[in-house]
């Protein structure tokens, strides 16, 4: 039950802010679960990647998702994603995890000083976008995070896209980035004889997707800058905790 809040959780955040829902998956299969770090932070990607797809579906069929960013940045962002996998493979979990404390408070912050959806267009920097994208693609492989908080500013001040639409299209490169992120785990941990726990996986994409839809609906109703520094909030402090549990 406690895995199933956790997961709710998770969609709620990628439904109300296109990002930080992989900061806290990481978490809920490490301290609800019980899973191993290693397998924690390999199958927060294929979750992550569910939740995001199906909420990324939704944001296309209301038209707010820009499919030649999704491609700008998620080709770039899958070939990162590979090779962070990769990396993240063959590295102590520990290692990963001090990284991951890391990210969450760099999403902390960027959640605090976030601004309102009143972005205008600007100029695409395309080779900035690919850059960015192949970077957020090797952190996103490397510690089973989407990186939709690096993303969604990446898409408004590189891409040129309105924050409306920059959090759809996030959402889509999340789910590309993290199914091929999987996949190199997969293969390595497998070759390594660890057995993945589908049912948990099931359970939590399920509740996430499920979390995924009420984020989207309560997002479009509540002040989204309010919810932004209370949840940033609540990511220092899970920072902490996991660098005391985890990493020290």
């Amino acid at each position: 039950m406690q895995a199933i809040i956790g997961a709710i959780l998770i969609g709620l955040s990628l439904g109300i802010f296109g990002s930080g829902g992989s900061i806290l998956t990481v978490p809920v299969l490490l301290y609800l679960v019980n899973m191993p770090a290693n397998l924690a932070i390999a199958s927060s990607l294929l979750i992550v990647a569910f939740i995001s797809l199906f909420s990324g579906l939704l944001s296309a069929r209301k038209k707010i998702v820009s499919w030649p960013h999704v491609w700008l940045f998620g080709i770039p962002g899958m070939v990162g994603a590979y090779a962070g996998a990769w990396g993240g493979a063959s590295v102590d979990s520990r290692i990963q995890l001090l990284v991951f404390v890391v990210l969450m408070a760099i999403a902390s912050v960027m959640m605090w000083c976030g601004r309102s959806n009143t972005d205008t267009p600007k100029d695409v920097k395309v080779v900035r976008v690919i850059i960015d994208g192949l970077v957020v693609g090797a952190i996103t492989g490397f510690v089973g995070v989407g990186g939709g908080f690096l993303i969604v500013p990446a898409l408004v001040l590189l891409g040129g896209v309105p924050m409306i639409l920059a959090i759809g299209t996030s959402l889509m490169i999340i789910a590309l980035k993290s199914f091929v992120g999987f996949a190199k785990y997969y293969s390595a941990l497998s070759a390594q004889g660890y057995e993945f726990d589908w049912t948990i996986i099931a359970i939590i994409s399920v509740a996430g997707i499920v979390g995924s839809y009420a984020g989207a609906w309560i997002g479009a109703r509540l002040p989204r800058q309010k919810l932004q520094k209370a949840f940033a909030v609540f990511l220092i402090l899970m920072a902490i905790f996991v660098l005391s549990q985890s990493v020290l």
